[in-house]
């Protein structure tokens, strides 16, 4: 990212952003929210539209750089290396409506398809975290770290299932039962951006999925790679966050978790 940009001052601006949507969304909170379809199981309400607009708004009028979100799109800035801030106004949006407290507000900034810095409020869960690739995460008031754990088998994991479940042979179902064979245990708790903070602050040891959209992955991204771990494709390499798949880990079992994905096929 270019040196002349304030990551610091990127952070507080969406920090503050993030607390405002967050505060907007909790009013739906247990309220039966109607939700619509966007799809099979894909679901979204007013919350999620209202969120974003005001995530637009705020980040916009605070840096001039495009803003993509789930709910209304965008256009990703001119030029490779071009910062642009990927946002998801309601991440866990099935959960919100069921009542179920595994949802958050997600904001990164990426640059050349890399994570800068990341912000992710979940309100129910009375938890924050941040991070600035290169600098310090947080949750809440304190710094965070990943995890030291080494052995796979006592790895506690986390995953999800895409939306095309129900149709696709490419849905997980496969590398879930093989991996969690084989590990601790696989927790699905329906929200990308949450399973990887809870990677960046140690509570889990790693987290793969497919299928997964840049503003699912990209504030929490940033974080698991400030907070030390390793953010990287199936394949091992450093991950563009548009390419639609994640393996983040504590750095120490990374190479494992993607040799059993990799097994699986």
């Amino acid at each position: 990212m270019s040196e002349d940009i304030d990551a610091r001052g990127l952070l507080r601006v969406a920090l503050q952003a993030g607390r405002h949507a967050a505060n907007l969304v909790r009013q739906g909170w247990r309220n039966h929210p109607a939700p619509t379809h966007k799809g099979r199981i894909d679901l979204v309400t007013q919350f999620d539209l209202d969120s974003e607009t005001l995530l637009r708004r705020e980040l916009a009028q605070a840096a001039p750089f495009p803003v993509v979100g789930e709910e209304r799109g965008g256009e990703r800035a001119a030029g490779p290396s071009a910062p642009t801030w990927y946002v998801d106004p309601l991440d866990g949006t099935t959960n919100f409506v069921h009542g179920h407290p595994f949802w958050c507000v997600s904001i990164g900034l990426i640059a050349g398809g890399r994570p800068v810095l990341g912000v992710v409020v979940a309100p129910e869960l009375a938890l924050e975290w941040t991070g600035i690739v290169g600098d310090v995460a947080t949750r809440g008031a304190d710094a965070c770290r990943v995890s030291e754990v080494a052995s796979f088998e006592n790895a506690l994991l986390a995953t999800g299932f895409p939306y095309d479940r129900h149709v696709s042979s490419d849905n997980n179902f496969d590398a879930f039962i093989a991996i969690k064979k084989k590990c601790q245990a696989v927790r699905r708790c329906g929200s990308a951006a949450i399973d990887l903070c809870f990677v960046a602050d140690g509570t889990y040891d790693g987290y793969w999925e497919k299928k997964v959209r840049a503003w699912d992955v990209a504030g929490g991204s940033a974080i698991v790679l400030a907070a030390g771990g390793s953010v990287t494709g199936y394949d091992g390499r450093p991950t563009d966050v548009t390419s639609g798949q994640i393996v983040a880990t504590n750095g120490r079992i990374h190479d494992r978790l993607i040799a059993e994905l990799g097994a699986v096929g």
